[in-house]
């Protein structure tokens, strides 16, 4: 989990002050402002996981730092200063596929932490809310709880829709450079 921090805590950051934009009229920017306010404090949970799992015993604030920036958490740090780059150029409609990228990411990788933090539960009573089933119930309604049906009727133009095509992609081939790194992590320790 501290190997992941980087990403996590800027997550609230890139919903704040990346993809929320107050002040554009576009419907579609109005949805990815609805959808940044329900992501951008899911960082508590996090460090109250890290907590509760005794992480807070066992580094130095130096050596949480030195491990965060160092050679081993690249992709991790990437990840968002990549997201936050393509953001830049993007309009509302091409924002709500960037997100609807990043909460299928996150629909994977909570599947996959729910069962272990269901384990840690049965085994020590620890309730984990980031790891978690309470997590993963929040990750499972894309966009706001907007139905795929729905995204789907909208039309978009021929280039619109590459420049989604091609942004999804972008984000799944970084999420899936951040997990190679992940694992190759946890493989060393």
């Amino acid at each position: 989990m501290p190997h992941t921090a980087f990403f996590i805590m800027a997550f609230s950051d890139l919903n704040k002050f990346i993809l929320r934009n107050e002040t554009s009229a576009d419907i579609y920017q109005k949805k990815v402002n609805d959808h940044t306010y329900e992501d951008d404090h899911h960082w508590r949970w996090f460090l109250e996981d890290l907590d509760k799992l005794g992480y807070n015993q066992t580094t130095t604030t130096v050596e949480c730092l030195r491990a965060l920036w160092s050679d081993e958490t690249q992709a991790n740090r990437m990840l968002m200063y990549r997201l936050s780059a393509l953001v830049s150029e993007m309009s509302g409609i091409e924002r709500l596929a960037m997100i609807e990228a990043i909460e299928e990411t996150g629909n994977v990788v909570f599947g996959l932490t729910t069962p272990l933090a269901n384990m840690i539960r049965h085994e020590t009573g620890t309730d984990l809310r980031y790891c978690g089933e309470f997590h993963l119930a929040l990750e499972s309604g894309h966009a706001q709880r907007q139905e795929h049906a729905e995204l789907a009727k909208i039309e978009l133009t021929n280039d619109v829709r590459e420049r989604c095509y091609s942004n999804v992609n972008k984000v799944f081939a970084w999420f899936e450079a951040w997990t190679h790194e992940a694992l190759a992590h946890v493989q060393r320790t």
